[in-house]
């Protein structure tokens, strides 16, 4: 099969993925192998490049936004020829503390797609049957492919900062993940904020109906009740714990971080207010968000790329250009 492979140490981002042909997956118990049909191209993709993400195996194939069809392994649920979401949880040792507390996402042993085991920049994966999900008819392969991790996620953030129906919520970063989340924010009823870099995620954002929409910088009108950040930054991350009313919480959308500067304990976090990471995502809420993005009829926009053009397509990731969620075709 075709596949783009990571090849560590590279320094420009065109190159950090070689086009190569190498061995189908071979089949293990419990898996199934997928014909890959579309990928999503997410910035934890980029942070693995970029060794943001320290390396863990040589030869990676990336990817974890993955929409297939099964060509072996079928299980009752997962026929042959029907059409399955994969995400970047990829495993659990199904044994550990967490898992056993129904908080697989903080397990101790995970598998992560496109990271400890391989991803989805390819014509084949292998994945495990148990952390696999049939697609709702109404979602079409290509558009569904960026709910998979962005959109999966953004849900779960909206969950870890305890996001109620009518509130106040600042959107503090405005990618892929925040232009999903936005749409149930609406179906909530919520009055959203949004604070953000670049003049076309503010375009974007207003064009989705937030109530307010400003600069990085910026400081929204009002008071917010919950606050998600979306951006890899600890100045914002402190944006957003100013902008909240006393009890509200930040939730951090991030897989990395930059440093946390100093900020002022009386005035920023004292009056119980919170800061919450948001680590991975569980099975459960996999399921939750796609059934509530077939309800919603949640399509976002793409731009395609060729698996030939993958690189260019981790370039339109980092430097922002593409229209919408990235999404590897092969």
């Amino acid at each position: 099969m075709r596949a783009a492979i990571l090849k560590p140490g590279r320094t420009d981002p065109a190159r950090y993925l070689e086009i190569a042909d190498v061995s189908r997956p071979a089949m293990r118990p419990g898996h199934i192998l997928i014909r890959v049909v579309a990928c999503g191209v997410c910035r934890t993709d980029l942070h693995i490049a970029e060794g943001d993400l320290p390396a863990i195996q040589t030869d990676l194939i990336p990817g974890h936004q993955i929409v297939g069809e099964v060509v072996e392994g079928e299980t009752p649920e997962l026929p042959l020829r029907s059409r399955v979401g994969v995400s970047w949880m990829g495993g659990v040792d199904g044994e550990c503390w967490y898992c056993r507390h129904g908080m697989e996402n903080l397990c101790d042993q995970p598998a992560f797609t496109g990271y400890t085991i391989q991803g989805g920049f390819a014509e084949f994966a292998l994945v495990r049957a148990d952390f696999a999900y049939a697609l709702p008819p109404g979602l079409d392969d290509v558009h569904v492919a960026p709910l998979l991790c962005a959109g999966i996620i953004g849900f779960r953030s909206l969950r870890v900062a305890g996001v109620e129906q009518g509130e106040r919520v600042g959107l503090f970063g405005f990618g892929s993940s925040a232009s999903l989340a936005i749409a149930i924010l609406k179906a909530w009823k919520c009055e959203i904020y949004v604070a953000t870099r670049g003049q076309a995620h503010r375009d974007t954002a207003a064009a989705a109906r937030a109530n307010w929409v400003g600069k990085e910088d910026d400081k929204p009108p009002v008071q917010l009740d919950r606050a998600i950040t979306f951006a890899p930054s600890g100045k914002v991350v402190v944006s957003a714990l100013a902008s909240l009313r006393k009890g509200g919480v930040v939730a951090i959308n991030a897989i990395h971080l930059d440093q946390m500067p100093a900020f002022d304990y009386d005035t920023l976090l004292w009056g119980e207010r919170q800061i919450r990471s948001v680590a991975n995502m569980t099975r459960q809420d996999a399921r939750d968000f796609l059934k509530l993005a077939h309800d919603l009829r949640i399509r976002p926009e793409v731009t395609m790329f060729s698996l030939d053009d993958a690189n260019s397509a981790l370039l339109a990731v980092k430097e922002e250009t593409a229209k919408g969620s990235v999404v590897i075709v092969p």
